[in-house]
């Protein structure tokens, strides 16, 4: 079995955790399997790198951005295959130009095109264990580039896929993926397994395990994906195929028919920002998202409000950090078109109910907008899909709201 093994910066945050991290996969090759190792920089230095940066330069830079953020990720392989040396072992360390893993242009968040196998399959052949530098890849003329925050995930599960292997693991310091965050609700669940819907769906409204991107691939290419923790002998989460999620969902669960939700996120990230009284004709909202598009600011939810005497309020949500360049964006345009004002709002959290099951089951939302409203907490906006629901609340009401609808949808440990 070939598995690919991806070890987060807590798992590799200093030499004694480096070395705990070669003992596992020390086991995994003495277990008969061929590994490929591929990890992030140790925790913290990315974030030092990036404040080197923004003390030398605006950022502006892309280019030389990734040059600096990217070096993170050599120490550790370097380190990582050192230590699996001193357990007797075969090891080489493989910077993303030496795979080579090439990518597009787009500097610090660049997107995987190709991964040219022939170097890791030569080493595994010859019975070494490469190690690999996630986050990083270069560019077709040799520029190096980085894949975003969180990108080794991304590394891992696309060398899964071109190498064909059996699954691919990625460690961090939990132990899988939970039914909600366990520090907000301590009866959250450690799933057996979850379909890779629902874990894009949960990944991409706030829960953190996995990085979207990862996912994606995971989803597009059937890579089994496994979260695991480093620092236990747990299990884990299986992320597969829907039709392979067991009846069983994950510990202590209730028959399938009951599983209508899988789990409750929250993202306290985002910032909401409405246009008043937008001229009500066609081309207004394309004029005003696409200058936001332009920008590469990432638009969430939109709700449009009935029009009235031909105007109409436009709300929508952005990550907090694009606020500032959203305002002046939204700004100029509302000038253009006529528009009143433009007001935002930081203090607003997004909730969500993600589960395949709700596809087949009625009055899911029903239950949801009951359960916040017994609770006084009001709704601001509303989206759906197949398999999720997510509303937006005032930020001091999301623990509570994750609480109660952890506990209506049923989704706590099984009672002894």
């Amino acid at each position: 079995m070939l598995i690919v093994q991806k070890y987060g910066g807590t798992s590799v945050a200093d030499p004694e955790r480096i070395r705990n991290v070669a003992r596992r996969v020390a086991r995994t090759q003495n277990q008969g399997h061929h590994v490929v190792v591929v990890v992030s920089a140790m925790a913290g230095e990315t974030n030092k790198l990036v404040d080197l940066v923004g003390k030398v330069s605006e950022g502006k830079n892309l280019r030389e951005y990734d040059v600096v953020v990217s070096t993170g990720e050599q120490v550790t392989i370097g380190l990582m295959a050192l230590a699996l040396e001193s357990l007797g072992l075969r090891a080489v360390s493989f910077l993303g130009f030496q795979v080579p893993i090439i990518t597009d242009r787009s500097y610090s968040k660049a997107r995987i095109a190709r991964i040219k196998t022939h170097a890791l399959k030569k080493a595994l052949g010859e019975g070494i264990i490469p190690v690999v530098a996630g986050f990083q890849g270069i560019e077709d003329e040799g520029d190096v580039t980085t894949l975003g925050r969180g990108g080794s995930d991304t590394t891992a599960v696309a060398l899964a896929a071109a190498l064909k292997a059996d699954k691919c693991e990625v460690y961090s310091d939990v132990e899988g993926i939970y039914t909600t965050d366990p520090n907000i609700c301590s009866e959250a669940r450690l799933l057996d397994r979850i379909s890779y819907e629902e874990m894009l769906e949960m990944a991409s409204l706030g829960a953190n395990v996995l990085q979207v991107r990862s996912v994606e691939l995971a989803m597009r290419w059937r890579v089994p994906l496994v979260a695991r923790s480093s620092f236990s002998d747990a299990p884990g989460t299986l992320i597969t195929e829907e039709e392979k999620v067991s009846m069983k969902q994950s510990k202590g669960a209730t028959n399938l028919e009951s599983a209508s939700v899988s789990g409750v996120t929250y993202d306290k990230s985002e910032s909401k920002i409405t246009v008043v009284r937008v001229p009500d004709r066609p081309g207004i909202a394309a004029k005003l998202f696409t200058s936001l598009s332009e920008a590469a600011i990432n638009v969430d939810m939109i709700v449009q409000n009935v029009s009235t005497e031909g105007f109409t309020d436009l709300t929508f949500t952005v990550a907090r950090t694009d606020l500032k360049r959203a305002l002046e964006h939204v700004g100029r345009v509302a000038k253009e078109i006529g528009a009143e004002e433009v007001r935002s709002d930081e203090n607003i959290a997004k909730v969500s109910i993600v589960g395949s099951g709700m596809r087949s089951h009625a009055g899911v939302a029903s239950l949801m907008f009951r359960t916040l409203a017994k609770e006084g907490i009001n709704i601001m906006m509303i989206s759906t899909s197949e398999i999720k629901i997510s509303c937006v609340i005032e930020t001091k009401y999301t623990e509570l709201a994750v609480r109660v609808l952890h506990e209506v949808f049923g989704l706590g440990k099984k009672k002894k």
